[in-house]
């Protein structure tokens, strides 16, 4: 006979549970072979870490976890996920970019350095990773900035990423990021790019390295990805070798492509042309790339990408918080483009991606249809294939039991209509209640807000550890700005501080 239990605080952390585990919620949103379909009332049955069963109820004997007005999801599929503690909210209201450390001065190119430990950033990727967890992330391809690094980054902080998702249970994409290449300033407002081609080779080598000896590991939770930094950052050399590493490993390559004017205007400068028109001449625009951003893409690169089966990595949030978004959503689905999401940016919150994603369709191109079903595809599905993983981002027998649960029963989610369609208006992913990935509960809340998340005891520490590492870091920004300013002109307030005296009241 099944037993029901009433909240998650009987299942274990970071361990799946033995024998049959029954899902159950007013909706659950299971994939048929052709799509995903709502089911009213229905379970998910899941056993050494597979989907037994998805659909109405079977009276089979297992552990019951009824959530009630909720929606059993697939996990979110995460194309450009956030995994450091994030530099590009210094530029939302602190501009120039190149005035305020995110160009360096030539001066400081020539002797850059880590600003952060080692220990540090192994840290970093364990925090994020737990974000990932907490808006319903289940697998996630981690991107972080090379702004604060010497060059880019490292094996040790990678290995050290590996055993963090293997110990709190995520699906990670990876192998550390590199480049041969990037802008200086050699006068107030003029980028101009500089490259060390050898020292991209070396990350190149070390990258692939790195996925020959962690691919598989962790019970498959963690899986290879070549990430070259931006498409300004490399050489025509770099991105062969790339393509033939790819090729080689079974792997995909994640590029950023036509995500802005700098980049743009880079590459016409150094070839002449755009960045997709570029790979295209080498020979290595193909499926296995995936290119977040495509906000500056022409309609001639958009159609490269159509003709190639390039998928887009879409972070909404991030763009569209600097002015930009994709132009348009629906006009890359007609023209057959896989778009998958990506969290970006601080807060690592895929639903609130969602739901910028949603506006900003709308805005670049208004029109009545339906969007939730698409975006909420591109969040799961959509994002699965384009890792070239159709057993990811669907509820299925025999697939993975990667899931993610949503609560329905929030006061500010009433009055609740289409499930998904509500989820994605209450705009954040702290209405993700459990998260599960290989069957393994990877992250719940008991109570309200409250997370608890496999690998992070103690997230109150967690939070404070990374913001002194933020503060840290951000306090050298002035050695890397161009002129050296001090941080108060570099980052001033919102508003002027108040100044204290010593009257008396």
């Amino acid at each position: 006979m099944s037993r029901s239990i009433p909240d998650l605080s009987s299942l274990t952390l970071g361990a799946a549970e033995k024998g049959k585990l029954a899902l159950r919620a007013d909706w659950v949103l299971l994939h048929d072979g052709n799509g995903h379909r709502l089911c009213r009332d229905g379970e998910v049955l899941i056993e050494n870490g597979r989907v037994l069963h998805a659909g109405k109820p079977t009276g089979a004997e297992a552990r019951v976890v009824n959530f009630g007005p909720a929606l059993i999801s697939p996990g979110f599929v995460d194309l450009d996920a956030l995994s450091d503690l994030d530099t590009t909210i210094l530029g939302v209201d602190h501009n120039p970019g190149w005035a305020k450390g995110r160009v360096w001065p030539r001066d400081y190119a020539e002797r850059a350095r880590e600003m952060y430990s080692p220990e540090d950033l192994a840290f970093q990727k364990r925090y994020a990773f737990g974000q990932l967890l907490m808006s319903g992330i289940t697998s996630a391809a981690p991107i972080a900035s090379l702004f604060y690094r010497e060059w880019g980054e490292t094996v040790a902080e990678f290995d050290a990423a590996a055993d963090a998702a293997g110990e709190m249970g995520l699906r990670v994409f990876l192998s550390p990021a590199y480049r041969a290449g990037g802008m200086v300033l050699d006068e107030p407002g003029k980028p101009v790019p500089y490259f060390d081609e050898d020292r991209g080779f070396e990350g190149l080598d070390a990258a692939i390295e790195y996925i020959e000896r962690q691919h598989g590991r962790h019970g498959g939770l963690v899986n290879g990805m070549l990430a070259p930094d931006r498409v300004e950052t490399c050489t025509a050399e770099l991105l062969r070798r790339t393509d033939a590493a790819a090729r080689d490993l079974g792997c995909k390559i994640r590029l950023h492509m036509a995500q802005g004017v700098m980049e743009r205007e880079t590459v016409q400068a150094l070839h002449g042309m755009t960045g997709p028109a570029w790979l295209e001449s080498l020979g290595v625009l193909s499926d296995r790339l995936i290119c977040p951003h495509a906000t500056d893409a022409s309609d001639a690169d958009l159609q490269l990408y159509a003709d190639r089966g390039v998928s887009v990595a879409h972070c909404p949030l991030v763009s569209s918080r600097s002015g930009s978004y994709l132009n348009s959503f629906k006009k890359l689905r007609r023209m057959g483009i896989r778009i998958g999401m990506g969290t970006d940016t601080v807060p690592a919150d895929m639903v609130m991606n969602l739901l910028s994603a949603l506006v900003t369709a709308r805005i670049a191109e208004p029109g009545p249809e339906p969007m939730s079903a698409p975006i909420w595809e591109a969040a799961t599905s959509q994002g699965a294939d384009a890792l070239g993983r159709p057993d990811l981002g669907r509820i299925a027998k025999g697939l993975p039991a990667d899931i993610a649960v949503f609560d329905l029963a929030d006061p500010l989610m009433t009055p609740a209509i289409d499930p998904v369609e509500t989820v994605i208006l209450g705009g954040t992913g702290r209405t993700c209640r459990a998260t599960f990935v290989d069957g393994r509960l990877s992250m719940r809340r008991a109570d309200g807000l409250r997370a608890e998340v496999a690998g992070l005891p103690d997230l109150e520490a967690a939070q404070a550890r990374a913001q002194t590492q933020f503060d840290a870091m951000k306090a050298q920004y002035p050695d890397r700005s161009w002129n050296h300013p001090p941080l108060s002109e570099i980052f001033p307030p919102s508003f002027p501080l108040e100044e204290r005296t010593d009257e008396p009241d």
